[in-house]
């Protein structure tokens, strides 16, 4: 399954990026994420940072260890988790635009085993529109941080 979202933040590109790596302190930027504890820091640079984020799901707090991957310096990174026989990937790119920058996010679950893969096909049918309506609410959270005209 793949979820992609984009949206459009009357902000600079640094200011958005700093927004999107301040990992430690994401839950007070994004109101579904419940908390956030470090468990690895890198020496230098984003890849290797290591993360347990808690968010609400269906009702009950469901925590997901979270580690960046891959990095490119004020333009994108990816992070990966695993969890019930699936491989999570989460990819944040920033782009300049003529009215400020654009924030773009990919959602990638990909089964890993028999059963996921059979799991995957209800996910992509039912849960898909909940997943893309939740980023999406990261996005406006991140935009409502940083973008003065933003509408909180």
């Amino acid at each position: 399954m793949i979820v992609e979202v984009q949206i459009a933040i009357n902000a600079p590109k640094a200011s958005v990026w700093a927004a999107i790596t301040d990992i430690e302190n994401a839950a007070k930027t994004i109101s579904g994420i419940d908390d956030i504890e470090i468990v690895e820091k890198p020496a230098n640079g984003l890849v290797g940072l290591r993360w347990r984020e808690t968010r609400m799901l269906f009702g009950k707090p469901a925590t997901a260890e979270k580690w960046i991957i891959e990095a490119v310096e004020n333009e994108t990174y990816t992070t990966k988790a695993e969890s019930d026989g699936f491989v999570f990937l989460c990819i944040k790119r920033i782009a300049e635009t003529s009215g400020g920058t654009t924030l773009a996010e990919t959602h990638i679950s990909q089964p890993q085993s028999l059963v996921a893969k059979l799991m995957s096909i209800p996910m992509s049918l039912f849960f898909k529109g909940v997943a893309k309506k939740a980023v999406m609410q990261d996005l406006i959270d991140i935009k409502a941080a940083v973008d003065p005209t933003a509408m909180a």
